[in-house]
């Protein structure tokens, strides 16, 4: 099953462009600020940037001679829906196998009675 989510998880895969995921979340920054926050160089972040872009994770504006970048909401809305259906599916799974695993345990049983 191919998702938008799974293309999401593979872009935050990489631990310096998960970085700049992370300090993008706290507030929108120039691919400078990023680079003197980081251990790596501003071109590097420049590419990490175009990456996390074409992914639909983030955005940029102009502002003057730069450009600040911030989180992308619908992006992340998408990978936060493709997650949260995982999990639910995750949890249903779950349920069953611990259900089955426990002969005679009826979820009628845990019932309040009054």
């Amino acid at each position: 099953m191919a998702a938008y989510g799974d293309a999401g998880l593979g872009l935050l895969g990489d631990p310096s462009r998960r970085a700049i995921f992370e300090l993008l979340a706290r507030r929108p920054s120039s691919v400078q600020e990023l680079a003197d926050a980081l251990p790596i160089s501003r071109p590097a972040v420049s590419q990490h940037l175009r990456t996390l872009r074409e992914g639909g994770l983030v955005v940029s504006r102009a502002e003057g001679t730069r450009r600040i970048y911030r989180i992308d909401p619908e992006g992340v809305g998408a990978l936060r829906t493709w997650l949260e259906g995982v999990w639910s599916d995750a949890l249903t799974d779950f349920q069953k196998a611990a259900e089955a695993s426990t002969p005679g345990l009826d979820p009628q049983d845990d019932a309040d009675p009054t």
